[in-house]
């Protein structure tokens, strides 16, 4: 009779072993508590020790960005994945590392400026999370979800917004890099609303919201206004056409949204105005 207990035993044994790992040593919380350390300190060290020369390890602390998300979640997005859910922590890490180059060299700054950057990515990986959940199951924190995107999205829009026209480069190459960045952008705020699977279900509209944007932003590189100015009235801009688009796609495109969206247009307007240098 003991020799036919044991296998029971062995069963028992790897169940308890196993809980005991998952519980303590691969949650997924933790993964995204390492990851976002991890991620943090490679950028404050290419930042402090590389200088301007890290660039090229914030495009690699980008796509590790990326990959450790993925590796966090790799169980959710088993018959679930949309590439969809890359493209925000990927832009994020990118733009607050891009702008990273532009803060004054001081240490404090640089310190306020990882922790911010270290408690935003820990948020986006929470919301990332939510989406690809959400795509399978309705649940009630995807209201909260979005709105951390929302805010982390315009963050990283006018991060490199404000990098791209602090280049000062040619026209085409700029609207070229608006363009591009402006494509991968309205796709995730169109996503985080319809959670569709395909990247190019919504291409007709991702199309023309960042061809808008573009034309934009030529009039502001033809205008004489700074770079952080032109960044604040373009990332204005894509908010009002992506919110538009948002409340169309959720059929509450009413008279009182519209209207205020009109204002922060008229807003935007006025501060371009007010602060851009005529003389």
């Amino acid at each position: 009779m003991a020799i036919f207990r044991k296998p029971n035993a062995l069963k028992v044994s790897k169940k308890k072993t196993s809980g005991f790992v998952e519980k303590y040593l691969i949650n997924k919380r933790q993964r995204f508590i390492f990851s976002v350390i991890f991620l943090s300190l490679g950028l404050f060290i290419a930042e402090l020790v590389l200088g301007k020369s890290g660039i090229y390890i914030v495009m690699g602390l980008s796509v590790l960005t990326v990959i450790l998300l993925y590796l966090s979640l790799r169980q959710d997005l088993r018959g679930n994945f949309t590439p969809q859910t890359f493209i925000l922590p990927f832009m994020y890490s990118l733009g607050v590392g891009l702008f990273y180059l532009l803060v004054p060299a001081r240490f404090l700054t640089r310190i306020g400026m990882t922790a911010f950057y270290a408690l935003g990515l820990y948020s986006l990986f929470l919301s990332q999370n939510i989406f690809t959940v959400s795509s399978i199951r309705t649940i009630q924190l995807l209201s909260g979800a979005r709105t951390v995107s929302l805010v982390l999205t315009l963050v990283s829009y006018f991060f490199i917004s404000n990098v791209v026209f602090s280049f000062h480069i040619n026209v085409f190459i700029t609207l070229a890099l608006v363009f591009a960045y402006t494509f991968l952008f309205v796709m995730q705020a169109i996503w985080v609303y319809t959670l569709e699977k395909s990247p190019f279900t919504q291409i007709f509209w991702v199309l023309s919201l960042s061809v808008s944007l573009a034309e934009i932003a030529l009039f502001l590189w033809l205008g004489p206004s700074s770079p952080t100015v032109s960044g604040l009235f373009l990332t204005a801009i894509f908010y009002v056409l992506t919110g538009l688009t948002q409340a169309w796609f959720e059929k509450r495109l009413f008279r009182s949204v519209i209207l205020e969206y009109f204002w922060v247009t008229a807003i935007s307007f006025l501060f371009l105005i007010v602060f851009t240098n005529w003389i």
